[in-house]
């Protein structure tokens, strides 16, 4: 009998209490929100029940879907921003690097830096009056380029989006970089001898090696993207004329400012199939392409 087999009660045992936070924590208030979901109630009121008319109004809101294209936007913009510079990063930092773990410090600190506080110094950054980025154009010359980045509907989602990239692109190029350090030399100095290029053995040997992480990193990736929330309120609040808005963000004003719970317990419940619709489908396409 291996260790496993003749420690299982132990550790079966052990892992009891994080079972019951998960299942307290986690299943239970998805329970309860499935059934408020089917609920026409206030917060303080009695119950109605309404089967799935809350379900139908969702479907037959605009601006629902108008949050949803933005979720998407900021998904791909996530996937095709974050994941290909963290990558790239954790490429070059990966060599013997005169100064690397300072680099790879400056990279990761981002990620620990409250949501807060980056969305206040990036809504300094990118205000079109006294904003650093205009205020470099005007001395440069480029003035005409300056714009109103957070209030022009048009450009209101990039730069968001861009803020989402700058603060997130940490944490998947310490992912990458675990990974690539774990490839073992062996196999690049045998390439290498065959005549492989840093090229060559980057696309051919890395990055098949560690095809399974950068899979992982698309999934958290894109279940991260879907739950943003606190930088986009605090930077725009979803606006102008929901220029900006996700599902979350609709979600939580339609719950607590229009105090419609049922209704704001029926859109997690849209945000969580299709959360799960998503991630099953990327996964099946990376996996397939692993193939």
């Amino acid at each position: 009998m291996n260790i496993l087999q003749r420690n299982r009660f132990a550790i079966m045992i052990g892992l009891v209490p994080a079972l019951l936070i998960y299942i307290t924590f986690s299943i239970i208030p998805i329970l309860i929100s499935i059934y408020y979901s089917f609920m026409d109630w206030n917060g303080f009121g009695a119950m109605k029940f309404i089967g799935i008319q809350n379900f139908v109004d969702i479907a037959k809101d605009p601006i629902f879907w108008k949050s949803f294209k933005n979720n998407i936007f900021v998904v791909l913009a996530s996937v095709f921003g974050q994941i290909p510079i963290a990558l790239g990063l954790a490429l070059l930092l990966n060599r013997k690097l005169k100064c690397a773990k300072i680099f790879r410090t400056i990279g990761f600190l981002p990620v620990v830096i409250s949501t807060v506080v980056i969305s206040l110094t990036w809504n300094m950054l990118l205000n079109a009056e006294f904003g650093f980025i205009n205020q470099f154009l005007k001395a440069i010359g480029l003035g005409s380029l300056a714009q109103n980045w957070l209030g022009d509907p048009k450009l209101s989602m990039i730069s968001v989006c861009i803020t989402i990239i700058w603060q997130f692109v940490g944490l998947y190029f310490i992912i990458f970089l675990a990974a690539l350090q774990n490839v073992p030399d062996e196999i690049l100095e045998a390439a290498e001898i065959d005549g492989a290029s840093g090229w060559k053995r980057t696309v051919f040997i890395t990055l098949p090696m560690i095809w399974d992480t950068i899979i992982l990193a698309v999934l958290l990736c894109i279940s991260g993207s879907l739950r943003t929330f606190d930088l986009i309120y605090v930077m725009t609040n979803g606006g102008p004329a929901h220029s900006t808005e996700v599902m979350a963000i609709y979600m939580y004003e339609k719950t607590f400012s229009s105090m419609k719970y049922g209704y704001g317990s029926a859109v997690s419940l849209y945000i969580f199939i299709f959360s799960l619709l998503l991630i099953f489908l990327s996964r099946l396409l990376l996996l397939r392409k692993a193939k």
